[in-house]
């Protein structure tokens, strides 16, 4: 199977839930995120802050003192208390799972265990943690760039990039997930082998923090999907919502670039406008 479709900015904006005047916060959707880590906060900070800018009812944050500090600098509407939560991101900013201080371990094996839809981003796309989350029945994608999908699938990072849909069915193949591979044109593929691929993103996107963004904006998508996730069995609809991630990234990369360079901060800037005009274009 080599087929491989185009993700579509028109088919991106049908599956942008747009809250009604019922919806409360809960409706929306609640993102819990264990990421960041006292060597790499910012991580913590730009995930939440993309999933607070796609438009997440609340994003609740737990993880050690310093990056929590730093994501309330930012963005004081996050929770930082455990609660009810509808779909996680977990990883980003660390290390690995096991590196982490007692009770941020403790938060993440939770997540992870807890059925909800997930994205296990970085350090935390290893076999054991994605073979804890498909265990509780949760959908999950991963957000591995070549150097992960290598490390997960134990091959040499120049054979993911010679074959990248190959090895990115492997993986979601072997695990039953999506995995939603990062690069130049990025790539959702589904335990079926189904590709969707996103095109949108500029060169210049190719910065640090540019997935940890990607990650927060996803699990907020997850989040406000999580009803329709979780009758989802062969994993279609959330693989169309994690190539939906990966346009809306790339469309806003472009937007806050305008052809030069960008910062993260920009990026997410950028997401309401683009998450906007997506919307007005459905009529």
């Amino acid at each position: 199977m080599t087929d491989a479709r185009p993700m579509t900015p028109a088919e991106a904006g049908a599956l942008i839930r747009v809250p009604t005047a019922d919806d409360d916060k809960y409706a929306r959707g609640v993102v819990g995120f264990v990421t960041g880590s006292t060597q790499y906060p910012g991580a913590a900070v730009l995930g939440v802050e993309a999933a607070l800018r796609t438009g997440v009812g609340m994003a609740r944050y737990l993880g050690p003192a310093r990056p929590t500090e730093l994501v309330l600098q930012r963005r004081p509407e996050a929770v930082t208390a455990a609660g009810r939560v509808q779909a996680w991101v977990v990883g980003s900013g660390i290390e690995r799972v096991s590196d982490l201080e007692a009770e941020p371990e403790r938060w993440a094996l939770t997540a992870l265990a807890s059925g909800h839809p997930m994205v296990i981003d970085a350090g935390a796309i290893d076999a054991a943690s994605i073979e804890r989350a498909t265990a509780s029945g949760a959908p999950v994608v991963i957000t591995p760039h070549a150097g992960e999908l290598a490390r997960l699938l134990e091959r040499d990072r120049a054979a993911v990039i010679a074959d990248p849909v190959g090895c990115a069915r492997e993986a979601a193949g072997r695990f039953g997930i999506v995995v939603l591979l990062k690069g130049s044109t990025t790539r959702a593929v589904s335990p079926a082998g189904h590709v969707i691929e996103a095109r949108s993103a500029p060169a210049w996107l190719a910065t640090a923090g540019a997935g940890d963004a990607l990650a927060g904006l996803l699990g907020a998508l997850l989040a406000a999907h999580a009803g329709p996730l979780a009758d989802d069995h062969e994993r279609e609809l959330l693989t169309r919502v994690a190539a939906t991630a990966a346009v809306i990234h790339g469309l806003a990369a472009e937007r806050a670039s305008a052809g030069g360079p960008l910062t993260v901060l920009d990026l997410c800037a950028a997401l309401s406008p683009v998450i906007a005009q997506l919307v007005a274009d459905r009529s």
